[in-house]
């Protein structure tokens, strides 16, 4: 995720051995008994997938329910959050990926492969903070994506080296310009999810009171003074806009629009750049291909993010200072609306178990990755690979000796 400004992380930091680390929370005893005891699979109703501690600890002392009545630890996941949480009536359960397209990858794909649990039926909602765009929402609002884009998936030149007609210094894979459609596809590029789901929980979330604190009002103010940046600077809301995945930490105006277009252009026009985080395409592409295996519904998956920070400074604000020294006063908040929004969406979903979710809300929409892995013609990029549209296969190598995973067919 892409957490708040560098004054706060300092307080979620421990140093070890001169690296800045993430403090995960202590161990904590398992309740329930050992693994090789049970004699069930554990079959959740909700998976609710976090990042890190912060995001994690926002679901604890809840008067709700209890995730941590049993800690069931699972081969493979992140050596610092090695355990499944979940209720006793094993409704509810709890992952923690750790940050990064890494960890996120590996620790979800062991996850829909461990034989402890049947996740057929599970709602997988990720609920996490990320910065936003202020041309779109602001500090403390919550989010609901219906695409994710992995926008760090580029060719990149250092902006001082790039040519006078270039807007930016990264160009899409296989092509030789900023604005042109990805040549060269990877296939993690875009995943699409149920936007019927979607509206079920923005819903939910809608009937939230959300937090927001006085430095961010104030911060947020900064921003009413262009046009561009209104909706940064009014109350927090519920929002429908996409998300954006890069490992990198970037920050700035030139950084931000180069990655909002780069949104634009490979889901045609129709997503909505406004929040950025580090791990949503990674986590949809192990549930992507858990579902390819039958082991997830990727109809059941639900896409939160809450704005701890903006991803641009406002007017003659230094990029710097928006970074690294601003108190934004976006972190508290986008935590504890993790909790006020996210425990709305729970609840709709058990609340209405037997009418609309055990079956599972049909999408109206495309659902999956750029390749069209799972059925259906993608309403994004080039078509599905795998019905004899215009993408074609190769493992050769492309121009100037770079790898080649799917070119596009001519």
């Amino acid at each position: 995720m892409f957490a708040p400004n560098a004054a706060s992380v300092l307080l979620a930091s421990t140093v070890l051995f001169g690296l800045a680390v993430t403090t995960p929370i202590a161990p904590l005893e398992a309740t329930a008994q050992p693994l090789e005891k049970r004699d069930y699979v554990i079959a959740p109703k909700v998976m609710i997938v976090d990042m890190f501690s912060y995001e994690q600890e926002a679901w604890y002392g809840i008067p709700e329910f209890d995730l941590l009545a049993q800690n069931i630890t699972v081969p493979g996941l992140s050596p610092i959050y090695p355990d499944v949480h979940c209720t006793l009536s094993n409704d509810i359960c709890q992952v923690v990926t750790g940050e990064s397209e890494i960890n996120a990858a590996s620790t979800m794909s062991a996850l829909v492969h461990s034989p402890l649990f049947n996740f057929t039926h599970t709602y997988f909602f990720i609920a996490g903070i990320a910065g936003i765009n202020p041309e779109v929402a602001t500090l403390g609002s919550v989010t609901f994506a219906k695409y994710a884009v992995q926008v760090g998936l580029q060719y990149e030149f250092d902006a001082r080296e790039i040519p006078a007609n270039f807007s930016t210094g990264y160009v899409p894979l296989g092509s030789t310009t900023p604005s042109e459609y990805p040549q060269s596809i990877y296939g993690t590029e875009v995943f699409e999810v149920n936007d019927a789901l979607r509206q079920l929980a923005i819903g939910f979330a809608n009937t939230a009171t959300l937090n927001d604190s006085t430095a961010a009002m104030a911060y947020r103010a900064n921003y009413a003074s262009t046009a561009a940046y209104k909706a940064g600077s009014e109350p927090p809301s519920v929002v429908g806009c996409d998300v954006a995945t890069s490992d990198v930490y970037y920050s700035g105006a030139l950084l931000s629009e180069a990655f909002g277009n780069f949104t634009t252009l490979l889901t045609n026009g129709s997503g909505v750049y406004c929040t950025t985080a580090q791990e949503d395409n990674a986590s949809l592409e192990a549930l992507l291909r858990g579902a390819q295996s039958n082991l997830t519904d990727f109809a059941r998956v639900i896409v939160m993010r809450t704005a701890s920070d903006f991803d641009r400074p406002y007017a003659a604000e230094p990029d710097t200072v928006n970074l690294f020294y601003a108190d934004q006063g976006g972190f508290e908040p986008s935590l504890q609306n993790i909790y006020l929004a996210g425990i709305k969406v729970v609840e709709g979903i058990l609340a209405n178990w037997e009418s609309t979710f055990e079956l599972g809300v049909k999408p109206g929409n495309y659902i999956g990755d750029i390749f069209g892995t799972l059925g259906g013609m993608p309403d994004f990029g080039p078509g599905s690979i795998f019905n004899d549209n215009p993408v074609t296969a190769k493992r050769s190598l492309g121009a100037k000796g770079k790898r080649a995973a799917v070119a596009l067919g001519r």
